[in-house]
């Protein structure tokens, strides 16, 4: 149970709030036949009290020293959005069908990004959970929703929530979310929450009405006031929405926005405390979470008892801006500092961060912490996500920004690396929808969101031009929402680059040695400038190899490389290419014979050692 908020009992409903500016606090309810409840004083700014006759359904604000009335800070769902009335809601109500749901195994999962949003036309929660069984069927163990709390408006992100507690109401009812996780469980498949405690939106921020100290000045922030985590009901407010979400609706984890900007005076007490809360929330139930963290500090993912935070896995930048210049060449902006070479991506695959406390040119500091002993495993890799398809002019596609053949090949060590792979909805097919950030402004703030998108686009110096300005969109635009929606019928096409991506899946799910890559050692190197092979050591089933290309063509009598020799009694037998006809590629040529190694130009091949 949260402690705060309108909490259904058996003689009615009770509201807690803490509100320290106010000497007097009331629940006023939407029906005028109810009479409003006076809420008694508890120490620490607290008040609460009962109201015998408000029901499931109801619903209510909270009135401060008699004058106007808010929101509740804690509520359960904001049916006509954050400046409307809190609705009280029975979370027993939902009758579940997951029991046999044990949760995640942190070693096993493949994410997928999804907003709910784009991920169909209609939207919701409901339409989504009806395309579910095409994650299921390609591969996919786990979804991760971007951020589904109250927000101003008709469309945005998430990322600008106000009402922690609330799940989006044009997206459908809180028990239309149970019902979108519970069906995903029936499917097998987790599903995990980005959640913002970082800062709050604007619009409908109502805070700072009940109390001064939930923002503070002590720290800078990107995206408004900076969360006051120096003060223990705030702490304590973060730490209950964690395990509110896991509880109240089942979800398999969290994903912890920028923690970077969470200022915890105590660091990691706070993220410590709520992944502990979390984890007992789930009860016997698996769950994993993971953090996007700019600072790259690689003590986010030791244990508590070893002085870190206790997580499972921490996003790795890295590797995406060094996948993305070896694809692009593109080095504009903060891609400068990596060049895309065969050893960069080594590195990445198998230390995880590239800045573990050198100086990092762009920020103008070291930055980073070293990963030795951090287990690959705990670094979510990807090389498509919100954030860096909407960083480009138009929400461009990796698929409109380097070659087919390049992209087959990367996709092979995305979703065979020893890291977490993350694919981002409709990267598994080549969507040919754009992917921008939108959001739902009117007047000025419109103005100066677009304005604002189009000087943080300038970081990148192809954007700095006058025509390509011009073309950014308007974030405000419903038409640059609309676009941005996945097509059906591209969406369960199942094309040629859903079946590279689903046999690679399955190739990583069901080899004995990936299965297992976690806990394998693997060594790598580089061959030429964009060429690489990366080698698992497998006593029990045989080594694997991946031999990566993504320059031109190599012939080679040999190769002065001992990682491409087979173990002894052994030969290397071919078992992947990406260079498959039913990919879109030109076909296989055998890569290694008596003559020695023809290595194709921009291809990935994946190695099997039999006796």
């Amino acid at each position: 149970m949260i402690s705060a908020g309108a909490s259904v009992e058996e003689t009615g409903t009770r509201f807690r709030v803490w509100a320290p500016r106010a000497q007097r606090v009331e629940v006023v309810f939407t029906r005028s036949d109810l009479e409003p409840v006076a809420l008694a004083a508890e120490p620490n700014g607290y008040f609460s009290g009962v109201s015998n006759h408000a029901r499931v359904g109801e619903g209510y604000r909270y009135r401060l020293d008699g004058a106007e009335s808010f929101p509740d800070p804690w509520s359960r769902f904001q049916p006509e959005g954050p400046h409307g009335p809190s609705m009280v809601v029975d979370p027993s109500a939902y009758a579940w069908h997951d029991a046999d749901w044990r949760g995640l195994d942190p070693s096993k999962q493949i994410f997928y990004e999804l907003h709910i949003g784009a991920f169909t036309k209609a939207g919701t929660y409901a339409a989504a959970a009806e395309k579910l069984e095409l994650l299921r069927d390609l591969g996919i163990t786990a979804i991760e929703l971007m951020p589904i709390n109250e927000f101003g408006g008709t469309r945005g992100w998430g990322y600008d929530g106000v009402d922690w507690f609330a799940p989006y109401h044009h997206y459908g009812s809180p028990d239309d979310l149970r019902q979108f996780v519970d069906r995903a469980h029936q499917l097998g498949l987790g599903v995990i929450l980005d959640v913002v405690y970082n800062h709050l939106g604007a619009d409908g921020n109502y805070l700072p009405k009940f109390s001064n100290e939930y923002f503070t000045d002590r720290h800078a922030n990107d995206w408004g006031q900076t969360i006051n985590y120096y003060c223990e009901p705030v702490r304590r407010c973060a730490i209950d929405n964690a395990a509110y979400w896991i509880a109240e609706f089942h979800f398999d984890g969290l994903r912890l926005d920028a923690v970077q900007s969470i200022h915890d005076p105590d660091y990691p007490r706070l993220l410590a405390d709520l992944v502990a809360a979390a984890r007992a929330a789930a009860g016997s139930r698996r769950i994993v979470i993971c953090a996007e963290d700019y600072l790259q500090r690689a003590d986010l993912v030791r244990p508590i008892d070893a002085g870190g935070a206790g997580l499972d896995y921490v996003w790795n930048d890295d590797f995406h801006h060094v996948a993305r210049v070896a694809l692009t060449g593109n080095r504009g902006g903060y891609f400068r500092k990596y060049r895309g070479t065969a050893q960069e991506l080594l590195s990445a695959l198998r230390r995880g961060f590239l800045f573990q406390g050198q100086l990092d040119a762009w920020r103008g500091e070291p930055r980073g912490t070293p990963t030795r002993h951090v287990n690959p495993a705990c670094f979510i890799a990807c090389t498509q996500n919100h954030d860096q398809v909407a960083n480009t002019l138009n929400g461009q596609r990796l698929r409109t920004l380097t070659t087919p053949a390049r992209a087959r090949a990367m996709a092979a060590v995305l979703l065979l690396g020893p890291h977490t792979p993350l694919v981002f909805m409709g990267q598994e097919f080549d969507a040919s929808t754009p992917f921008t950030y939108f959001a739902d402004y009117t007047g000025q703030v419109a103005a100066d969101l677009w304005q604002g998108r189009r000087r943080e686009l300038k970081q990148f110096e192809q954007y700095t031009g006058e025509n390509a300005q011009a073309a950014i969109p308007d974030p405000s635009a419903p038409e640059t929402f609309e676009r941005a929606k996945l097509h059906a019928g591209e969406q369960s096409g199942k094309g040629p680059t859903w079946q590279l991506y689903r046999d690679l899946i399955s190739l990583r799910r069901n080899d004995p040695a990936l299965a297992r890559s976690s806990t394998l050692a693997t060594e790598g190197a580089v061959l030429e400038p964009r060429t690489f092979v990366l080698r698992w050591f497998d006593d029990e089933h045989g080594d694997r190899l991946l031999l990566v290309n993504l320059g031109d063509q190599l012939d080679r009598t040999s190769i002065a490389e001992s990682l491409l020799a087979p173990p002894a009694g052994r030969n290397w037998r071919l078992v992947w290419s990406s260079d498959e006809p039913r990919y879109g590629g030109l076909g296989v040529v055998a890569p290694l014979t008596d003559e020695g190694w023809f290595i194709a130009a921009e291809a990935s091949s994946f190695f099997v050692a039999d006796s």
